[in-house]
């Protein structure tokens, strides 16, 4: 990169907010996913005026500029392909306002979602939208991704909170979208397209979120299943019975005796083969009356153990075993290759007739886990490190799991995105004419195709 570029850039945010060191450009490469390019120097801005300036200069030479939040992605979205200039978003992480008679708030796109969730219960207030890194995760990513998470199943996902947003167009310009208002038709839903757009469209440096009352209650619970059909059939039934739980979680038996090997397990009994963490909240009364319904649907479907939360400490303990899964999966050494593929919650039990076909066709080790309730199950191929012979049954794998998904009538990613890593699988569900009019979009908003490339689509990753 040329200095005088470099010089530019450090007018802008000052030499202390410029990173072009090769420690810090190999870590900000990557992200979750673990595969990346390193940029060709990191600014850190402190606000929209400065990422409006560089995403102008970057415009004007052509340079290629990617958006960095925290870094939790699974599919290379905030990781550079072509070097370039990386937006560090790290410095824009305040919570603006909480506004209780409204029930929105206003956040920087940095602000960690634990954080905003905390500060708002403390007034009585809940942001429903619960990805399983929330404790890392930023708002920001999460808006770029439309992220998901246990409770989508009865609260819905990121774009059903998003009211608002100010952005940064690669081209320099600020817009503003949308409205504190609940109700807004003017003209096209700016707002709605940019979530979930992966960081392609535009810059977003402020988010006005919807918020709800907290529920006043919450119950959960966790069942212990002999197999996955038992704990599958028993999402099936609560269904039939009517229960719209908050969250409904299915752990296979990979992932448990994982969670048993390599962080002491210890919470199912051994032998257990699959798990399922169930939680209800609404008004006392209701919780109680939707629980029980739980329980008789899992007794229904072979349930061998039934245990129930009985303080805040003890929910923690079940809902740890969820969020440990991939953590113990990591821990086995294999490279664990994540799949956040989606069917309608009907298919559920297909899904997982399709990953036993895998494992037997393809012969790999595959763990499963995920958000039952809501068809998005995370399909975790497991591959010994350096064996070639595996890995290329891995692939020939994906594909055939992506284009048994789009056959059941789901989707290839549930939450996690497109990126760089499901680029090339973008035609199995998308029409040729469907991906040439995503690209006019995009061209709208990037005429000159600055804004995190190399993601998406196929021909371009």
């Amino acid at each position: 990169m040329h200095p005088d570029f470099v010089n530019r850039l450090t007018a802008i945010v000052g030499a202390e907010f410029i990173r072009a060191d090769a420690v810090s450009l190999d870590t900000y490469g990557v992200d979750a996913l673990g595969k990346g390019h390193a940029p060709d120097v990191v600014v850190i801005p402190k606000n929209t005026e400065q990422i409006a300036t560089i995403a102008r200069l970057c415009n004007e030479q052509r340079v290629p500029l990617v958006v960095r939040g925290a870094g939790t992605g699974f599919t290379g979205g905030a990781v550079p392909t072509r070097g370039g200039v990386l937006l560090s978003m790290e410095r824009l992480n305040r919570i603006l306002e909480i506004d209780e008679l409204n029930l929105l708030a206003v956040v920087e796109p940095n602000v960690i979602k634990a954080d905003l969730q905390r500060e708002v219960e403390k007034v009585g207030l809940f942001y429903p939208p619960d990805p399983a890194s929330l404790n890392q995760s930023s708002i920001g990513g999460n808006v770029a991704e439309c992220a998901g998470g246990p409770r989508a199943f009865k609260y819905g996902v990121t774009k059903r909170y998003i009211l608002a947003l100010e952005a940064v167009l690669p081209t320099g310009e600020i817009i503003n979208t949308g409205a504190k208002a609940v109700k807004n038709v003017v003209g096209y839903d700016l707002t709605q397209l940019m979530v979930g757009s992966e960081g392609t469209l535009a810059i977003i440096t402020k988010i006005t979120v919807r918020l709800v009352p907290k529920p006043p209650a919450n119950q959960t619970l966790l069942a212990t299943f002999d197999g996955i059909r038992g704990a599958v059939d028993a999402v099936s039934e609560l269904i039939r019975r009517r229960v719209v739980p908050a969250a409904v979680e299915l752990i296979d038996s990979d992932s448990l005796e994982a969670i048993e090997t390599n962080l002491g397990g210890g919470m199912v009994a051994p032998g257990t083969r699959a798990a399922l963490i169930v939680e209800v909240d609404g008004t006392p009364s209701g919780v109680e009356e939707d629980l029980d319904r739980v329980v008789e649907a899992c007794r229904a479907t072979g349930a061998n153990d039934i245990s129930r939360a009985r303080s805040e400490a003890e929910r923690d303990t079940i809902w740890s075993l969820r969020r440990q899964t991939s953590v113990a999966l990591k821990k086995t050494g294999l490279t664990k290759i994540n799949h956040d593929v989606v069917v309608p919650r009907g298919r559920v039990p297909e899904l997982f007739d399709v990953i036993g076909e895998m494992k037997r066709t393809y012969n790999l080790r595959i763990a499963a886990f995920g958000h039952a309730g809501d068809g998005n199950i995370h399909v975790n191929l497991l591959i010994t490190p350096g064996d070639a012979d595996e890995a290329a049954r891995a692939k020939q794998a994906e594909r055939f799991l992506f284009t048994q998904v789009v056959a059941l009538e789901g989707s290839i990613s549930g939450e996690h995105g497109i990126g760089f890593a499901k680029a090339p699988y973008l035609p199995i569900e998308l029409s040729p004419e469907e991906i040439a009019l995503m690209k006019r979009v995009k061209a709208a908003f990037d005429p000159n195709g600055i804004l995190n490339p190399g993601k998406i689509f196929p021909s371009d990753s």
